[in-house]
């Protein structure tokens, strides 16, 4: 019983410190449609995505998934960081999510504990 209890206590203060972010005026629902930017409407957000930049900081991995749904590309970095990619605008990637693209990215950085430390813009991956 004390066993659950600890355990409950514990998830309960994990999930309680990640950060939520404030989504007011943007489409969560066209950004996660668009996989790969390849409709065109998450280029439409692109201006609220980058005014809001400073939102998603400390969000969870998590988090971040279930909000703009997977990422187009995962990358593994060193010290078990990784990093979510999504495409913004159409590119090669429509054609093959493998070819290499030049196409406008927005990437998040994770920690190794899984939280948000940076989010870049950039042509191309990070």
């Amino acid at each position: 019983m004390r066993i659950l209890t600890t355990f409950g206590l514990l998830l309960v203060l994990f999930t309680s410190c990640t950060n939520q972010p404030d989504l007011s005026g943007f489409d969560v629902e066209a950004f996660k449609k668009d996989r790969g930017a390849c409709g065109g409407t998450r280029e439409k957000q692109i201006d609220w995505l980058k005014t809001h930049k400073m939102t998603w900081k400390g969000v969870s991995s998590n988090d971040l998934e279930d909000i703009l749904g997977k990422p187009d590309i995962q990358q593994l970095a060193d010290r078990n960081q990784e990093y979510y990619v999504y495409f913004l605008e159409k590119g090669e990637q429509c054609e093959n999510i493998k070819n290499p693209s030049m196409a406008r990215t927005m990437a998040f950085r994770f920690s190794a504990m899984g939280l948000t430390t940076e989010i870049t813009f950039q042509q191309g991956l990070p």
